[in-house]
């Protein structure tokens, strides 16, 4: 796994290329094998606890206020 790096620009590169040739399935395709690539990394390894702990933290802040509970010390 050397070339990985390599790897993940030409799989950037060809994203790119299918974005301004307006195909979008190619887009996705070469985005989403660019993003396994990099998570396949030493750097990226810590991407998937990355996105859960913003997803769960975003879900704490978000489950009061759906639920209709009132925050403490709100004035009315």
């Amino acid at each position: 796994m050397g070339s990985v790096g390599v790897l993940i620009l030409f799989m950037l590169l060809g994203a790119v290329i299918c974005a301004k040739a307006r195909v979008a399935a190619g887009a996705v395709a070469f985005s989403l094998i660019a993003l396994v690539l990099f998570i396949a990394t030493p750097v990226g390894s810590g991407l998937p606890d990355a996105i859960s702990t913003f997803v769960s933290a975003f879900d704490r802040a978000a489950t009061p206020a759906l639920n209709g509970a009132e925050t403490v010390g709100a004035g009315s």
